[in-house]
C-alpha cells in the first residue's frame, strides 16, 4: 500500500489532475457559495437546506468539468460514472453538512462556515473521484 502511494505521488499526471480538479473545484466553490448566499439571504432558507441545494448546483458544474477536462482520459459510461460521482458527492455533502453545522454551533458565521467546510471536505472528494468515479479501467 505504501509503495503504491509513493508511486502515485511520483506520477506527474496525478499532480496535473489534482491541479485541474482544484481549478474545477474552485469554480464549484464559487457556484456553491453564490447559490448558498442567494438561498440563505434571498429565499430566506435555513442554512442546511440552502447548503444542500447549493451542493446540487455545484456538483452538476463539477461533474461536467471533471468529466470533459480533468479526467478526460478516464471516461467511462456517462451514467455509471455520473452515478459514482454523485455517490462520492453525497458522502462529501454529508461531511460538509456535519462540518458546517459544527462550525455554526461553535459560533462561526453561516457563510464563513460554509466556505471553510467546502475546503475541508475537498481532499475526501478528490480521493473518492480519482480512485472510484474516474478510475482507469
Amino acid at each position: 500500500m505504501r509503495i503504491r502511494a509513493t508511486d502515485a505521488l511520483r506520477r506527474p499526471q496525478n499532480w496535473i489532475e489534482l491541479a485541474k480538479f482544484c481549478l474545477v473545484g474552485a469554480t464549484g466553490y464559487v457556484v456553491n457559495l453564490l447559490v448558498y448566499v442567494a438561498l440563505l439571504r434571498g429565499a430566506d432558507l435555513h442554512y442546511l437546506p440552502a447548503a444542500a441545494c447549493s451542493f446540487v448546483v455545484a456538483v452538476t458544474n463539477n461533474y461536467t468539468w471533471n468529466r470533459v477536462w480533468t479526467f478526460r482520459g478516464h471516461r467511462g459510461h456517462v451514467y455509471y460514472q455520473g452515478l459514482r460521482f454523485f455517490v462520492v458527492s453525497l458522502i462529501s455533502l454529508g461531511a460538509n453538512l456535519a462540518v458546517l453545522d459544527l462550525l455554526v454551533a461553535l459560533g462561526a458565521g453561516k457563510i464563513p462556515a460554509q466556505a471553510a467546510a467546502i475546503v475541508l471536505v475537498m481532499p475526501l472528494n478528490f480521493a473518492g473521484n480519482k480512485l472510484w468515479s474516474f478510475r482507469r479501467k
